[in-house]
């Protein structure tokens, strides 16, 4: 029972005249109003504490990344646009029903009002102009961040295949003839440039803090630009349902410094392991939980092998695949 239920209750404990009750109770309904207005009130408080406490998860709002911040700018901007509608809406909600409410005799009481210019001009300019400003806004920003679009830099970039796998990532570094399993490794403020493919369903890859996600998909590659601005490391993953293992497939993505990333690949090239053709297709194989491992080389041409052998359609006439013997294919499709 609340307070106001307890006053009203003793309130009516001893007889009252007509007059009396509906002055008590319009004082009850002041208390409701009262508890209705601290209970909002207690809500506006608490909610700035739980955006807050939830802030440490929003990795893609705490980007390490020119395509990171560029991306977080255009989602608060969007943000702030929309709120321009939706913080009047929500007052008016509030303001509307206290103003107009029975008790105020002041309120204007137009029960044959239907038009208004003046609301109409604001209900449609309001929108129209936040919505060209967010056309605009993504139209320019499309351009800017198009992930096959090279970032310019003074330094060479470092060139990585991506491969989609059930449930794994295999990142494969043709300039260094190696090839690691979940976790990806290179220099800060050095541009990334990434071919990716899957060798299964589609997937989707993704580094919320360095941006851009972008689909792997058998048969097809895509490409995909990023630079990180600072060392550290950053959470890599598939943000497409593909399966059993999909929660767990997740990768590293560490942004070093050159003589950690030197150091890194001299370590890489002494892996007792090779990735040939018959490695790969054991690794091929659906694996949930797969550790962290090193090839110290890598069969040439695998990327582009991976991406035929669902391409049978591009065979030539002497029996090749864009280059591609067709015995590789053969060995490949595991026929």
């Amino acid at each position: 029972m609340s307070f106001a239920d307890i006053w009203l209750y003793k309130q009516t404990e001893c007889p009252m005249s007509t007059h009396s009750y509906l002055h008590k109770a319009r004082m009850y309904c002041s208390l409701l109003r009262l508890q209705w207005v601290t209970r909002i009130a207690r809500l506006l408080l608490i909610l700035p504490t739980l955006c807050i406490g939830g802030c440490s998860n929003l990795v893609l709002l705490d980007p390490k990344g020119p395509i990171g911040e560029t991306e977080r700018f255009v989602i608060l901007l969007a943000f702030v646009l929309m709120l321009l509608v939706v913080i009047p809406v929500i007052i008016m909600a509030f303001w509307f029903p206290w103003k107009y409410r029975a008790a105020n005799k002041k309120a204007t009481y137009a029960p044959q009002w239907s038009y208004s210019g003046k609301i109409e001009l604001v209900v449609w300019l309001v929108p129209a102009v936040i919505v060209t400003c967010l056309s605009v806004l993504i139209w320019k920003t499309t351009h800017q961040l198009d992930p096959y679009k090279p970032i310019v830099s003074a330094s060479s970039p470092v060139n990585v295949e991506a491969v989609s796998l059930d449930w794994q990532w295999l990142f494969i570094y043709p300039d260094e003839n190696i090839a690691v399993v979940n976790h990806l490794v290179f220099p800060a403020h050095v541009p990334l440039n990434l071919r990716i493919t899957s060798d299964t369903v589609m997937t989707s890859f993704f580094i919320p803090q360095l941006g851009s996600q972008i689909y792997a998909m058998a048969g097809m590659q895509t490409r995909l630009h990023l630079l990180a601005n600072e060392l550290g490391s950053y959470a890599g993953q598939n943000q497409q349902y593909s399966g059993e293992g999909y929660a767990g497939m997740n990768f590293d993505a560490v942004a070093s410094t050159p003589e950690q990333y030197a150091a890194w690949l001299a370590e890489c090239r002494k892996a007792p392991e090779k990735l040939d053709l018959a490695r790969y297709e054991q690794l091929a194989k659906p694996t949930i939980g797969a550790a962290v491992s090193c090839f110290s080389s890598v069969e040439p041409g695998l990327f582009d092998a991976i991406i035929h052998k669902y391409m049978t359609h591009m065979s030539t006439s002497d029996g090749t695949a864009d280059g591609m013997p067709m015995e590789n294919m053969h060995h490949m499709k595991g026929n």
